[in-house]
Formats: C-alpha cells, structure tokens, sequence
C-alpha cells in the first residue's frame, strides 16, 4: 500500500508540473486550444507531423474574429498575434519591452556560436548592432559585387544545356558559394563540386531530426535540467575550426579583400564597444570582440544567408516557371538593364524593377522566415485589449498567414508581382508584409539578401527559361520539421530551357 502510494504520489506530482501553467491563458480570458500534460498545444511539433509555421497558420485561420489567440510550447504560455497593429507595437514601439527575440533559454549563457546577432538578446545583441551596422552600407556592398558576378556566372555554368534540375539545391549551391566568397574569402566551389565541405556543413545546420526535436522537446519541458544543451552540437567543431584557420591566414588582422571577414576584423581594431545598456537602464554595457565573437557572426552570415536567399529565389524561381507571363516580363527587365549597363554589375541588378517586385512576390508567398519571435522583457500590459502578460512570455507574429490572409492581398493564392509597384502601393500592406521582419531588430542583411538573389535570378533568366517540372506538386509540401526558417519536402524541381536569344 505504501508502494502505491508513492506511485501515486509521484505521478500527481509529475502531472502537476507537466500542467503546470496551463490555466495561464484561461485566467486572462484568452481563446486558446486544451493543451496536452508536458507537450501543450506543440505535440504535433515535437513529433515531427507540423512545423511551428504550420501550427500558428492553423491557429491563425481557426480564430478570425480574435486580435491574439493562446498556445502553449510545452508548458510555456506563448501569445500568436493576430492584429498587425499588435504586432507592430510588438515588433517597433514598445520595443524596450520586446527586445529579446526568446530563440535562447533564459537566464543561460547562450552556446558559443549562438552569440550572434540574430540569436542573442539585450546588451549584447544592441552592442553587436550598433558595430555592425556600418558593414551592410551600400558601399561596402557595391565594393562585394565582382564576387557576386563570379558566382552568378558559375551558376550559368552549373545550368549548362539545361534540364531538369531541383532550384532548391541549385539554388542554395549558388547561395553557399555567394557567402564562401564575401564572407570566409573562400572559393567553396559547391557548384561544381558535389561533394563541397562547405555544402556539407550548410545543409548539417539546418538537417532537423529525431534526435534533434526530441533535444528541443526536452530543452522545453525541462528547461532547468535541459536548458543548458547545446543546440549547435553537430557542426559547431567543424565550423570554429574554419573559421579559426581563415583568422589565422589573415593573421587575425583585415586582408583588404573587403569581405564579412575583414569587416568583423575592421569592427574589432575599432576596439571596446560601449552603449547605453537596454536590460540595466542608466548603466553602461560593453564588451571585447574577440575571436569567439566573430566566430558566431561568421556563423549567422553563413547560416542565414545561404538559407534564406536560396529559399527566396527558389521561390520565385518556382512561381515564374507556373506564370509565364510573369516570367516574360522579368526576363525583358534583366535584358533591359543587361543592355543600359552593359552586362551584370551592381547598378544593372538595382534597374531590374520588375524582377525586384516577382522576388518581393515569391517572398510573400512563402516567406524564407515563417514567423517572427519576440519575448516580453518585463511584464506588458496591452491596452487597447486590457490584457496583461508577465515577464519571459513569447509572443509570435504569423508571416506565413498574414502574407497569405485574402483581408489584406486581392486573391493571395495568386503569384502577381505588380502588387509590389510602389505607384500601387496599398497602405494596409505595409502592417502586414514583412519578410525581413520590422522594429530594430530588423533583418541587417537586407539588402545583401535582395543583392544576391536578384543577381542569381538575373544570371539564370538572361539565358534560360523555367517550366514546371512533370509530375512536380503545384504547392511543394513544407517541411514539418522546418525551424525558424521554412523548407520544403522533395525541392524544387524545374525544366531549364536555354532561351533562344540569351542575353550576355
């Protein structure tokens, strides 16, 4: 009797804390589904059947007459807002109470590469950007654009004769090759070779499986036995070691070849950095960049710029093959600005209106990021909704829905780039398109990102003509153990056609 008793004992108190939140949002009169004991509203998350976008687009269509609906990742209370007005205040002016993006167990150190700019919060993501905004100005990136010619003339090469071939990968090569060249100063050659070391280590960052979700799942439902696993176990050797041995060919000092690597360099000869600290008010925050510090900027320059990039031209790459008419226009506006500028350079990319606006198009289809993340600081009370939420709750602005939701774009379903002609432009849209994010923590790389890929795009579509490969799903299927930033099962497979006249 007592052997059961304990039992008992044992399992109330473990249902106990598997539940232990859950009356969070019922308290604040919050619309939201039953969670399940430890797993909440994530089960079909943790078990690799949806991803995070998926299961907020679900959540998001299921409650239209609500600002902000409920959800629990494990036993954590995390708000989906629904309103764009809400998000704003969110994501831009109640920004001191938002600043962290909530992507790190709190109160940890975060992993050594994770202390990156897009990772890391409060002082050290404010002293991270305000050095680092300088590198992503107009000069510093017209000064990278032979490089991207370089690359964008490999990718011609890669599509020679043409054929069937998976624009993601294709894609994602041209990508990877983009940031070896600008960011390590490295010629990873992925596009000719297929075995690159540099695509291996690419495509190992965002590689999501059974062990990987089931680490998450632990890191959520634990947090204090958990928390401290690290995330990046599978590649972090690998890629210190790389950067390690670019530091020391350079001596640790810039090179002069005007890559990320020498503006990192550049940014730490500078010396201490020093701003008005965001999570002590009054106070002072510093730090020394030193080789760790780069070390996880290179990481997220490589990481996110392969990713999001290959994604996004991709993308558009898959929408102009099933719009022919579309794909005729941007064709003619890569071979007008070829021929004003005499080939592909850097101001020929920035005359390329049409093009730019079926990039923006393929980005709000399907979005590179998903969702956006932010995590209350302190405890915010939202009034225009009278609802008050503590410190450490997450919050998540739903890109994928709102970029697809019929309220705010005429028959989303549709692929039409003009909706992106500024003499169109439609005052709502501007709440709800955000495919680089929005606030100060918007995404730096903006502009590198749109540089890139609209220099790929130009590269292929000056000689070659897309066409929906056979047997290819109109709408790939996505990824359901997607992360932060979405994938999509099986590629991208399309019919490369060489184009009559090509374009130099």
């Amino acid at each position: 009797m007592l052997s059961l008793a304990l039992a008992l004992l044992l399992l109330g108190a473990l249902y106990a804390y598997g539940t232990r939140n859950f009356a969070y949002w019922r308290r604040r009169g919050v619309k939201h589904e039953p969670p399940l004991p430890f797993l909440g509203n994530n089960a079909r998350n943790y078990f690799m059947r949806r991803s995070t976008t998926q299961l907020a687009t679900e959540l998001y269509r299921k409650y239209p007459h609500e600002r902000v609906v409920g959800f629990f990742r494990a036993n954590r209370p995390e708000l989906l807002i629904r309103d764009p007005e809400l998000a704003r205040r969110v994501l831009a002016a109640d920004f001191r109470c938002f600043y962290p993006r909530g992507l790190l167990p709190r109160g940890r150190t975060p992993e050594p590469l994770l202390r990156n700019l897009f990772f890391a919060d409060g002082d050290l993501w404010r002293l991270l950007r305000q050095r680092m905004t300088p590198s992503f100005s107009g000069g510093k990136l017209r000064a990278m654009f032979p490089l991207v010619v370089e690359r964008a003339e490999r990718l011609r090469e890669r599509v020679a004769g043409g054929g069937l071939l998976d624009a993601r990968e294709l894609m994602a090569r041209y990508t990877t090759d983009f940031i070896g060249a600008c960011g390590f100063g490295l010629d990873s050659d992925s596009l000719r070779d297929e075995d690159s070391a540099f695509r291996r280590i690419g495509a190992k960052i965002f590689q999501i499986g059974a062990a990987e979700m089931f680490v998450a799942a632990l890191r959520d439902m634990f947090p204090a036995l958990f928390g401290g696993v690290k995330a990046l176990w599978r590649v972090e050797k690998d890629f210190r070691r790389l950067v390690a041995d670019v530091l020391a060919r350079r001596g640790h000092r810039p090179s002069g070849r005007g890559d990320f690597v020498d503006l990192l360099l550049e940014c730490r000869a500078r010396g201490r950095m020093q701003v008005d600290s965001l999570e002590r008010p009054g106070e002072l925050a510093t730090l020394e960049m030193d080789d760790d510090i780069v070390a996880a900027q290179v990481f997220v320059f490589f990481a996110a710029g392969f990713e999001t990039s290959s994604s996004a031209s991709s993308t558009t790459l898959h929408e102009l093959a099933h719009h022919p008419a579309a794909q005729r226009r941007a064709q003619a506006a890569v071979d007008a600005a070829l021929a004003r500028h005499g080939g592909l350079c850097y101001a020929a990319v920035r005359d390329m209106a049409y093009l730019h606006w079926a990039l923006l198009e393929g980005m709000r289809v399907f979005p590179s990021l998903g969702f956006l993340l932010r995590e209350s600081a302190r405890p915010y009370r939202f009034e225009a909704l009278g609802l008050a939420i503590g410190a450490g709750v997450r919050v998540l602005v739903p890109l994928q829905a709102l970029h697809n939701d019929p309220q705010y774009w005429d028959r989303p379903d549709e692929f039409r780039p003009e909706r992106h002609d500024p003499a169109r432009a439609d005052p709502r849209r501007k709440l709800v398109y955000m495919p680089f994010g929005d606030g100060p923590r918007a995404c730096i790389g903006e502009r590198l990102g749109l540089m890139q890929s609209l220099a790929g795009l130009a590269a292929v579509l000056s000689r070659y003509s897309v066409r929906p490969a056979p047997g290819a799903p109109r709408r790939p299927a996505v990824a359901p153990a997607s992360g932060v930033v979405q994938s999509v099962v099986g590629g991208l497979p399309l019919l490369f056609e060489p184009r009559e006249r090509p374009v130099a």
